[in-house]
């Protein structure tokens, strides 16, 4: 049967359509978004995919999607209005966090107020010990006045989690029964379900993260549903998880805090697929869009997870190094950094005179002042149009119009401000936004203790191509990768992920004391339930990992576990893959020190059933569209650019200044380097 996957992600300006046909002829259509209706967006984009290629919108075997609606009800502080059920004297541990703060020298810095106020945190007389053993039996009677008192209030979800419950659930089932049975309708979300693993803030706050944005997800993600349904699209409806998997929309609203960076996995995703097909195992992605622009890391072909991660804070990060800005999200999530740097990052300059670019964005409504919508504050985009990187009179094929002396007289007012022309004044917003993304590449590199000069940098989003040649150069990296469809990419990237599921169990124990007998159990119970939860559970295809550290460390590291574990080299080879883990993070190993196992997981995946490629390109030979004035920075001045297609690279390498514009986004090549496209039609950019 012809299997057609279909793709829809959205951003903070774009929602981005890409189709997938049984050959890997690639499909893509590019709208605004619709803040008001979410879902509106994408049920057009589909039908307008649908109608080009003259199919029936009924005959799409898979709707993969992605979406920021979950990050954006943190970061905007829109979630459901939730409560916390937790152990006596636990009420604060919310409040109390960790210790780090991510600005060392900012005495008066205040963390984020936590997603549930103190006085909707409840606590209930129960204790369990640290190895599962009941020490307080829980109070029905207080649980159940507490479920009475809670029914009649706004309280639209609530959190549970009692203390080493990850050990033993009992108490924390229990009184979710109590709550399911007094506030039916509700979101109720429990610790030992969501993540039944050791650090009771995390665990907590990952716990709280999921209550509060299941009602919104689950009313965004039934929304959804019901306009594809009346638009008369079918195929089963998947959404990205944020640790690269697609997953069942109604498993998805069990567990919604899974979906927090659902779109940046997509792309990273797709780079991973894509980028070794192609021949490139080592990349960092950078993703640049409307609103932000995220960065992560693939090594040897192989995408780099954790479940380290915070949400807000200004840049939303998984490094041990830069924590305290946000909130906790112990889930597996693709390593990805993102700062609040985009197309539409507005442009603006403090009281002390220093020009700053974001956090605040222009969005999809109004969006920049080029777009002529009614908005006035300039923007990184408008500041790409007045410096010739992007085209003067439209972007996606015409359906955005631009209007050029809008950019221009927003640019004005910064420049006079500055002191500085207008060329000057966007050639520093340019650079600044370079700045500002570089934290994240540096997040998911240097941070981590890779240099990125190792590695290409693989760029894709509205804006990606546009940026990601300068912001090589800052950073020594010599090769720049702009794939098809990058303006579109997340959406891309849905085309090739895998159905996925991961479970995991908390197994506190020193390794030389752990029987592998019991580690082999342990793995194959977590097996069975994956499988029972992955429809067509016989094709998965399962990967062990084990969370392990020294003695007295404070975090653990993951390795690949090999299936079967019966004996001394099989534990063996455990100890090896955490030493070389530790020594290719940290530089170092603790010789002498015990190791320590602390949580065991199984990931299982099913193959998608779509093209397993792209499709090649046809071979014509694209001619140069025209020429503009491009402005480079006071060593190049203004150049007189050839503006192309990406099929103008495909009679041999071309020394820069390039433009190269296509419907998904552009692609700038500077004075002092080279472009080509490889066998895969990706644009390759030599510095």
């Amino acid at each position: 049967m012809a299997v057609y996957r279909i793709a829809a992600d959205i951003g903070g300006t774009f929602t981005d359509i890409a189709c997938l046909s049984p050959n890997g002829m690639l499909s893509t259509y590019k709208t605004p978004s619709t803040p008001d209706d979410l879902a509106r967006a994408v049920a057009e984009g589909i039908c307008a995919i649908a109608a080009r290629l003259g199919m029936d919108r009924g005959a799409f075997s898979e709707v993969l999607h992605a979406s920021t609606v979950a990050t954006n009800a943190i970061l905007e502080g829109k979630g459901a209005v939730t409560a916390l059920v937790t152990t006596e004297g636990f009420r604060d541990v919310l409040e109390l966090r960790r210790i780090r703060v991510p600005r060392l020298y900012e005495p008066l810095y205040s963390k984020p107020a936590p997603l549930v106020p103190r006085r909707r945190r409840y606590e209930v007389s129960e204790r369990l010990g640290p190895k599962g053993e009941v020490l307080k039996i829980l109070d029905i009677p207080a649980m159940t006045a507490l479920a009475s008192m809670l029914a009649l209030s706004k309280v639209e979800a609530v959190a549970v989690c009692f203390l080493h419950s990850y050990i033993n659930p009992a108490h924390e089932l229990e009184a979710a029964a109590i709550l399911r049975r007094a506030l039916p309708g509700r979101f109720i979300s429990v610790s030992s379900d969501v993540l039944p693993e050791i650090r009771e803030y995390e665990r907590t706050s990952t716990t709280v993260v999921n209550a509060y944005i299941g009602p919104v997800v689950a009313r965004y993600l039934r929304s959804l549903q019901e306009r594809l349904r009346q638009s008369g699209i079918g195929g089963r409806l998947l959404m990205m998880q944020s640790s690269g998997g697609a997953l069942d929309v109604e498993r998805v609203i069990a567990t919604p805090a899974r979906i927090v960076e659902s779109g940046p996995a997509a792309g990273v995703t797709g780079a991973a697929y894509l980028g070794v097909i192609a021949g490139y195992r080592d990349i960092i992605t950078f993703d640049m869009g409307g609103t932000t622009a995220k960065a992560s890391l693939i090594e040897d072909g192989r995408v780099v997870t954790t479940d380290e991660y915070e949400v807000g804070g200004g840049i939303s990060l998984s490094s041990k190094l830069a924590k305290g800005g946000g909130y906790a999200l112990k889930l597996p999530v693709i390593d990805v950094a993102e700062v609040g740097a985009g197309g539409g990052s507005i442009v603006w300059v403090d009281p002390g005179g220093a020009l700053k670019v974001g956090p605040r964005s222009a969005g999809a409504v109004p969006g920049p002042a080029c777009y002529g919508a009614g908005g006035e504050h300039a923007t990184v985009t408008d500041a790409n149009v007045v410096l010739g990187f992007l085209n003067q009179t439209a972007l996606a094929g015409g359906a955005v119009a631009i209007h050029a002396d809008a950019a221009r007289a927003a640019l004005s007012k910064i420049g006079a401000t500055l002191n500085c022309d207008v060329l000057e004044a966007a050639y520093g917003v340019h650079r600044l936004a370079n700045a500002t993304m570089m934290r994240a590449v540096k997040a998911v590199s240097t941070y981590r203790g890779r240099d990125p000069r190792d590695f290409i940098l693989f760029a894709f989003g509205g804006n990606g191509g546009v940026h990601a040649a300068a912001l090589a150069r800052e950073l020594q990296i010599r090769r720049v990768v702009v794939p098809p469809g990058a303006g579109v990419f997340s959406a891309v990237g849905l085309l090739f992920a895998n159905i996925e599921v991961a479970r995991s169990v908390a197994f506190p124990r020193p390794l030389e004391d752990a029987a592998p007998g019991d580690i082999e159990s342990r793995f194959r119970e977590l097996e069975a339930r994956v499988i029972a939860e992955l429809d067509g559970g016989e094709r998965a295809i399962l990967r062990w990992r084990a969370d392990l550290r020294y003695a007295g460390q404070g975090f653990e590291l993951s390795v690949d576990v090999a299936p079967g574990i019966s004996t001394d080299d099989d534990m063996s080879a455990i100890r090896q893959a955490f030493e070389r883990e530790h020594m290719r993070s940290y530089g170092h190993l603790l010789d002498g020190q015990r190791i320590d196992l602390v949580t065991l997981r199984v990931i299982g995946s099913l193959p998608h059933g779509g093209a397993d490629r792209l499709a090649a390109p046809p071979p014509e030979v694209e001619t140069d569209a025209y020429a503009r004035p491009v402005y480079f920075g006071a060593e190049h001045g203004l150049c007189d650019t050839p503006v192309i297609g990406r099929g103008g690279l495909r009679q041999g390498a071309r020394k820069g200044p390039l433009v190269i514009e296509e419907y998904e986004g552009t692609t700038i090549v500077p004075p002092d380097a080279t472009a080509s496209l490889d066998a895969h039609n990706n644009i390759v950019i030599d510095l």
